[in-house]
């Protein structure tokens, strides 16, 4: 890892501020009152990152702070997955959030009432970059968080530990920074639907706020993960997003969910140097399986809470994908519009 260019508790005239221990976050915390919002990450910060920043340094205002989170977490990682090779790179990350947001805030630098310090979009981030002994002091916890029905189909299953690793992680750093609002990138879908989940049935108080995927120009989501793919494996991997075109193209030509569902299958499977996790057609709060194919939950009788579609966007569907590209797995998934059907 590089060296970090900002020695953690200290904040140049300009730039986001690092803090590495509990109590540096609590006293970073208590100096900057006001609203706040987090972003979580495991770092190796790439622009889908950024997005999530800049939309929480636009929530909290000129006179608010934005905390992001920098933490591989080894609990949601299974043995023979890549915690020892995921990327690393602290001093990139914040050189990156500090050009990003230099001029974010406005079209001229507000002034803070304090102490009128001109105030940039990275003067009012906090980094928290904690070790894993911060984060977990008594070792590995003893009290643990089952994310529930929506955390053991797709990802859930071919991972089974994953979000219950998730869970523990942003309930934990929920309660250390104490945000309005908490940002998620849409990339991660079922992450975005078990946090809800958690957030709702824990009465955790929290508003979580969903970003938009980031694209490259050709179409791929970007990922912390795309650093492992060659060149060769870089255009295969377009397949995902070209099976999620064919879903969408098949959706607004009318098509019924398991025709939707099938269309970016084909493309998939077809595709040179991609192997299939799996293809699902699933309603996007609930994980409800729409295409009927055992993918997904099955829809439960009136009142019951599991699987049970919601009916504000029962006619919504999220298409999502999995595949291998050489050794790096990778996920994608679109929003679509369903066909009304009697």
């Amino acid at each position: 890892m590089p060296s970090e260019p900002v020695p953690s508790g200290q904040q140049p005239s300009t730039g986001p501020l690092l803090v590495r221990t509990r109590d540096e976050l609590a006293q970073a915390l208590a100096d900057r009152p006001g609203p706040r919002a987090v972003v979580m990450t495991m770092g190796a910060l790439h622009q889908g990152h950024l997005d999530l920043v800049r939309q929480a340094v636009q929530r909290v205002g000129t006179h608010g702070t934005v905390v992001v989170t920098i933490f591989v977490n080894p609990l949601q990682f299974a043995a023979g997955e890549d915690l020892e090779t995921y990327p690393r790179d602290l001093g990139g990350d914040l050189a990156r959030l500090e050009e990003a947001l230099g001029g974010t805030g406005g079209s001229e630098a507000a002034v803070s009432e304090a102490g009128g310090r001109s105030s940039t979009g990275a003067d009012r981030l906090v980094v928290f970059a904690p070790t894993q002994q911060e984060v977990y002091p008594g070792g590995q916890p003893q009290v643990r968080i089952d994310p529930g029905p929506v955390g053991r189909v797709l990802e859930g299953r071919t991972r089974p530990t994953h979000f219950a690793g998730v869970c523990q992680v942003v309930l934990t750093l929920l309660h250390l920074t104490a945000p309005r609002w908490a940002l998620f990138g849409r990339k991660d879908a079922q992450q975005l639907a078990v946090v809800r989940a958690m957030v709702r049935d824990l009465a955790v108080p929290v508003e979580v706020v969903a970003v938009d995927t980031r694209r490259e120009a050709d179409g791929l989501a970007m990922s912390s993960r795309n650093a492992y793919l060659s060149p060769e494996e870089r255009r295969q991997a377009l397949a995902l997003s070209q099976a999620l075109t064919a879903g969408r193209e098949a959706a607004a030509a009318g098509a019924r969910p398991q025709e939707v569902r099938e269309a970016a299958l084909r493309v998939l499977e077809r595709a040179p140097g991609a192997r299939v996790d799996y293809v699902a057609l699933v309603e996007p709060d609930t994980f409800v399986d729409l295409a009927g194919v055992g993918l997904g939950l099955v829809p439960q009788a009136p009142g019951g809470r599991l699987g049970q579609v919601n009916e504000v966007s029962r006619r919504q569907g999220l298409l999502a994908v999995a595949a291998w590209v050489g050794a790096t797995r990778l996920i994608d998934n679109t929003i679509l519009e369903l066909a009304a059907r009697d």
